[in-house]
């Protein structure tokens, strides 16, 4: 008999997310946007500000990581992630009841024929990919910024979500995480599940743009 065993307790737990815009019956366009590896959403969602300042339509919702650890060393900085290998499949399960908790309470509040654009940065784009397998509704598009769609979905899991949902990769052309071979293969991933995605490259490395996320918003009222 081993000297120990495993048990798992599902606990109730504060999450905090960040908003750029006022939520009413005029708004339009929602984005859901989750930030990459060792990121906060309060720095994450300055990159998306211009938006609803430009266009009161437009509501940006930042939810955060639900854990938090120390950059360097303990002190200093401070950053999220949405999962480690450690214990992975309960994070999934916990970070897509949060996401969905978060989604319903927001959209609630939003007329029904509102836009939704679901963007994840890095390692935010497995993390909306997997929460979106899994949610409540149905975004009009989704947007890979400097990440990939997760290779280890479940294929038919994988094609149902993605079957007729406009699928957007965006990547810097210097990025030092994601050679243009990378991007590429992620391309041919996803048409084999179905999808032809658009691909947006801009001078830059692994980081937002503001000059892309202008297009991409623009583009959102045509979206569905």
């Amino acid at each position: 008999m081993p000297a120990s065993e495993e048990h798992q307790l599902t606990v109730s737990r504060t999450a905090r997310y960040y908003q750029a815009g006022v939520l009413s019956g005029a708004t339009r366009q929602v984005w859901f946007v989750c930030h990459g590896y060792g990121q906060l959403a309060a720095y994450f969602i300055r990159h998306f500000h211009s938006l609803p300042q430009h266009d009161p339509t437009t509501v940006i919702i930042a939810p955060e990581g639900l854990s938090r650890f120390y950059l360097n060393g303990t002190g200093g900085r401070i950053g999220a992630t949405w999962m480690t290998r450690e214990d992975r499949l309960a994070e999934i399960e916990d970070y897509g009841a949060y996401l969905n908790q978060l989604a319903g309470a927001i959209l609630t509040r939003c007329p029904a024929d509102v836009q939704v654009t679901v963007l994840g940065f890095s390692q935010g784009a497995a993390t909306v990919s997997r929460w979106l397998a899994r949610a409540r509704f149905r975004p009009a598009r989704l947007i890979l910024w400097a990440g990939a769609f997760p290779a280890d979905m479940e294929f038919t899991v994988a094609t149902r979500l993605l079957e007729q949902l406009p699928v957007v990769l965006v990547c810097g052309d210097q990025d030092q995480f994601i050679s243009p071979e990378e991007l590429t293969r992620q391309q041919q991933f996803l048409q084999s599940l179905g999808v032809e995605p658009v691909i947006i490259r801009f001078p830059g490395r692994h980081e937002m743009n503001l000059g892309v996320l202008q297009q991409l918003h623009q583009a959102g009222s045509g979206v569905g």
